[in-house]
């Protein structure tokens, strides 16, 4: 399925679908209509598919590249304003990075998950976007090369492998689920992953990726090596007593966020679930409740409310 011939890493063999393709290893990857160069500044340039106007279209409505539980998209309006003037840009949680992508860029930038997966696929966007589309030339959006994928182990892959894998999967779960995710269908539009528009969507995260720094540490120690005073971060932690993140966040790391907040030399926002423990955990700083509709059916939303915290 993931061809092992180019990237970084060990290499794997895979059988293929009889129904695809004579060779022994299938690849990922999108076909090519035009290509731009960009970045020539660069020591190689990269070639990536895409057109002035839809560049165009791209910057002033660009999106997550992925569905992520919890993604903060429909609350941009509201948190987006709310960011003071700074000079390094910080997200320590950034999940799907949404608020990221959607925000005008700052001078310093740096995102930082303390999923490895997702960071590998930042990084293998940011570097090798041309052979990461190749490895879906043979995609199909299915059940069955989707639960193939979920069962491949992951040491076997190379970076561009494991990144291809990680997209695909993530971009058809169900609910934007990280941990214990399912095949999402939908009756009424059509699948997430769209591999006519996918070379455009990813074209841009890529210039976007391009001069930012991409951390891989837990956010405690990501918030110490960039705590200046022109710093802002933006915390988005996973919700309290909400599952599906494929990692624990007890009450102890939101007091442990609360203090370090407090002893802050930059400023930060967080956004968290409205409920009274995090009212508690977060007594003192100057707190919002807005509105947001969320539910991980999307055919049953219900209305939440989310807390925004302005720290300093």
């Amino acid at each position: 399925m993931i061809s092992p011939e180019r990237g970084k890493g060990k290499s794997a063999t895979y059988p293929v679908h009889e129904h695809r393709t004579g060779r022994q290893h299938t690849e990922f990857a999108c076909e090519s209509t035009v290509a731009l160069s960009v970045l020539e500044n660069r020591k190689e340039s990269t070639r990536i598919s895409i057109s002035e106007k839809g560049l165009q279209t791209m910057q002033q409505h660009f999106l997550p590249i992925l569905p992520w539980i919890g993604g903060k998209r429909r609350l941009a309006k509201q948190i987006l304003p709310r960011f003071p003037a700074h000079i390094c840009y910080v997200e320590p949680f950034c999940g799907a990075a949404a608020l990221f992508f959607m925000k005008s860029p700052s001078k310093a930038e740096v995102i930082n998950d303390i999923n490895g997966e997702l960071v590998n696929l930042y990084r293998v966007l940011k570097h090798h976007l041309e052979e990461f589309m190749r490895q879906f030339k043979w995609a199909l959006v299915s059940r069955a090369m989707y639960q193939w994928l979920n069962i491949t182990p992951t040491e076997t892959l190379t970076d561009i492998q494991r990144a291809a894998r990680f997209y695909y999967l993530q971009k058809q779960a169900f609910g934007g689920k990280v941990a214990e995710h399912t095949f999402g269908v939908t009756t009424t539009s059509g699948p997430r992953l769209n591999l006519l528009r996918m070379e455009e969507e990813l074209s841009l995260a890529h210039l976007r990726l391009s001069r930012t720094t991409i951390e891989h540490l837990d956010w405690a120690s990501c918030i110490a090596r960039y705590d200046r005073p022109h710093t802002l971060f933006y915390c988005d932690p996973p919700y309290w007593g909400t599952e599906g993140y494929g990692v624990d966040f007890g009450l102890d790391q939101y007091e442990k966020l609360a203090g370090m907040g407090r002893d802050l030399t930059g400023m930060m926002i967080i956004s968290v679930n409205d409920i009274p423990e995090m009212r508690e955990v977060f007594q003192g700083f100057e707190m919002e409740s807005v509105p947001i509709r969320y539910s991980l059916n999307s055919n049953q939303p219900t209305q939440r409310r989310e807390l925004i915290i302005t720290v300093k």
